[in-house]
């Protein structure tokens, strides 16, 4: 089918339409060769032709789309490859044609341009934080994969945010809203000034229809008298730089509504009292040439020192470049000058962009070319790794867009004197782990100008850092407190689950040693390092990580897997709770209830109830009184609060009571004799002892007389003391 369409396409030359002409028009001659206007024909032809059964909610062919989507790319003298995947942008997604196709007819990168802009058409930005940060997370890896995919999408959503009229205003909302939170952040990240103001003015226009307006009448009223103020303004500037022989274009323009309602706003001042309505650009061929700009201005005007920045020496982050100087017009307006070369004003218009000039080139241009991409989307690459880590969770990639995308900058210096690029509010801890991962890790103190400063010392633009460091020193909880940046968040955050991770590693095996000598199943330590699936875990470390922080019961992990008899069976312990039980209850007369001693009595099975315990009886039917320990859970499910009756231990004459004690120890020498000394020595009784060792471990079943909880509690707390004691308690 594919290669039918394309002979027909190929075949028809004789009249090109005016889209297509637009299009090569824009491109560079260097571009114009024959190979190229073929190429893009060919593309402009297919997706004409795949579309044409196809209308948008205007009616218009949705071939117009795929179109101007072509023209904003060529606009931006983006490559011929990325022009070729902005006519193509939808053709996968919306007709028969596939990804193979367009490898056989054009390139593999084209191909993949087109269905990295297909898969990023699917993302959809929503209110939920964990689909929203993964969404973010699937932009990142296709932008990261290559960079003209956000480009071709921008250009996309350009031209849809020009079209929303036509669509209901719920979709028109949420689609403005997207661009506003996503899109128009992304493009000033990038250094796409134009098409980030361009995008914040479509969301303005469609969100606040009726401010938009009210800005639109105001700007368009004040158009005259403007243009009479900046020729006034330039035409001293003009006249003194071409006496320096200097080529240069001044202009000015007023600002971007949304700029101008976002001033008033702030400032809750009047459209009439917002005096920096419009800005002056002067562009000159070089550097030396700007800061000749910059005298000739400070002698004609008197600067705003507080509103002077020079971004040639100190380019943003997103490769902005450009002087911006505030002064006093004659009048006492104050007009903001942005002076810079026409390569400067082409990069901050377009941003990455403009490094797509020419399809081809030499070694050098090719290099020079990666390394500013490379420079200017640095933040990507980082936040790729980031996704690359298995620890790094969907809502610190989300947070790491919010905040980092968002935020404007500051500069600081290192001690050799490097330029640092951190947000407002940053702390040493977030300069030093910007510096390097490692430095930020040892961090214990900071120098600001030569003075010591604590770790929340918030720093400024011109500050000089330098950081002292300690190997012994690492990252604490409260660091996470101090730190604003996302890269120094994440660091932290990085280190802490690790040595989390190793502490429950530790805990975990403790754990887990400990239980299976008390369930006397210790020989099976050695089983379960060999081979973790034998007590249901894959891995040997998730197993002890899952113990250590408490998700996993080692208890019941035996009780799962292992059915053999259990230590408790081993020393016959039913035998010996009925007859333990039988002899402490022979101490005791029995139980008065309300002080009645021959009331019908049984024992609550569920806690079996002992001389000495706290007890609490309920009265049932048929049965009598049933006796239960006063924490026994069972009672809290009793619905009748009425039936509980007051109940006592009817203790002999002697006023002592028996007690049953289970212990666990590392089998050793004189262990029996240990246990008795500590007997002894407080006058107590043993009723009975029942001792078995296996695999060094040694379990115990005492049996003894007391007078009273204390001289109980004593004899525990002597117990504890014993050595290689590893559990024990009352039961």
């Amino acid at each position: 089918m594919i290669s039918n369409l394309i002979k027909k396409i190929t075949s028809n030359k004789s009249k090109y339409p005016k889209g297509y002409i637009e299009i090569i028009n824009c491109l560079d001659k260097e571009n114009q060769t024959e190979n190229n206007l073929d190429l893009v024909w060919k593309a402009y032809q297919l997706s004409k032709e795949s579309h044409k059964k196809q209308f948008r909610q205007s009616g218009e062919p949705y071939f117009i789309h795929c179109e101007n989507v072509a023209k904003i790319l060529a606009e931006w003298n983006i490559d011929i490859d990325t022009i070729i995947a902005g006519l193509l942008h939808d053709i996968i997604e919306d007709t028969p044609i596939t990804r193979q196709d367009i490898v056989n007819e054009f390139n593999q990168d084209i191909a993949n341009l087109v269905e990295g802009v297909t898969k990023l058409s699917g993302i959809k930005f929503n209110s939920k934080k964990q689909e929203q940060a993964e969404n973010f997370m699937k932009m990142f890896i296709s932008m990261a994969k290559d960079i003209r995919v956000i480009l071709i999408k921008f250009a996309d959503r350009l031209h849809n945010m020009s079209t929303l009229n036509y669509l209901k205003e719920d979709k028109q909302k949420r689609i403005a809203l997207e661009t506003k939170e996503v899109y128009a952040p992304l493009a000033h990240r990038l250094g796409m000034n134009n098409v980030k103001t361009q995008m914040e003015d479509l969301v303005f226009k469609t969100l606040s229809p009726d401010k938009y307006n009210f800005i639109r009448k105001k700007v368009n009223n004040s158009k005259k008298e403007r243009e009479r103020y900046i020729e006034k303004f330039i035409s001293p500037i003009y006249d003194d730089l071409k006496e320096f022989n200097i080529n240069v274009d001044i202009f000015g323009r007023a600002k971007h509504y949304s700029s101008i309602i976002g001033k008033m706003e702030k400032r809750n001042k009047k459209f009439e009292e917002i005096y920096d309505l419009f800005a002056i650009r002067i562009i000159v061929d070089k550097v030396e040439e700007c800061y000749a700009a910059l005298g000739v201005i400070h002698q004609k005007y008197n600067p705003f020192q507080e509103r002077f920045k020079d971004y040639i020496a100190r380019p943003k982050r997103n490769g902005y470049q450009s002087i911006h100087t505030t002064v006093f017009g004659s009048d006492g307006r104050l007009i903001e000058v942005q002076i810079r070369t026409s390569e400067m004003d082409q990069t901050a218009e377009i941003g990455v962009a403009a490094h797509w000039q020419y399809k081809e080139s030499g070694p050098k241009e090719s290099k020079k070319k990666t390394n500013s991409i490379d420079s200017q989307i640095l933040w990507l690459r980082e936040i790729y790794e980031l996704l690359k880590s298995e620890d790094t969770s969907a809502s610190e990639i989300l947070e790491l867009f919010k905040i980092d995308l968002f935020e404007d900058e500051i500069f600081v210096y290192t001690p050799n004197g490097e330029l640092v690029e951190l947000k407002p509010g940053s702390t040493p801890i977030d300069f030093a782990y910007q510096v390097h991962s490692q430095v930020g890790m040892h961090c214990v103190g900071a120098k600001v100008n030569d003075k010591i400063v604590p770790l929340n010392h918030k720093l400024i633009s011109g500050d000089y850092v330098e950081i002292l460091t300690s190997k012994n020193k690492f990252p604490n909880h409260s660091w996470l407190k101090i730190a604003t940046t996302t890269k120094a968040k994440t660091h932290i955050r990085r280190y802490l689950k690790k040595e989390k991770y190793e502490q429950s590693l530790k805990l975990g095996e403790d754990i887990l040693d400990k239980e299976l000598r008390k369930a006397k199943k210790i020989n099976l330590l050695k089983a379960i390092k060999k081979d973790p699936t034998v007590i249901g875990f894959k891995d040997y470390e998730l197993l002890l990580s899952n113990i250590g922080n408490g998700k996993v019961v080692v208890s019941d992990l035996l009780e799962k897997h292992f059915t053999d008899e259990s230590i408790d069976n081993n020393l016959n312990i039913q035998n010996l709770t009925s007859k333990f039980i039988n002899l402490a209850r022979k101490r005791a007369k029995g139980i008065t209830v309300d002080g009645l001693s021959d009331i019908m009595i049984q024992f609550g099975k569920c806690c079996n109830p002992i001389p000495g315990d706290e007890i609490v009886g309920y009265l049932t039917k048929g049965k009598g009184v049933t006796v239960h320990r006063s924490s026994c859970k069972s009672i809290t499910r009793f619905e009748n609060q009425d039936r509980f009756v007051s109940v006592d231990w009817n203790i002999s004459s002697e006023k002592s009571f028996i007690v049953r004690l289970k212990m666990i120890f590392e089998d050793r020498k004189n262990l029996l004799n240990d246990l008795t000394e500590a007997t002894s020595k407080l006058n107590i009784y043993i009723k009975s002892i029942d001792m078995k060792a296996e695999d060094s471990v040694a379990t115990c079943l005492l049996v003894i007389e007391i007078s009273n909880r204390k001289q109980l509690e004593t004899l525990i707390n002597k117990m504890r003391s014993v050595q290689n004691i590893e559990f024990i308690e009352r039961f």
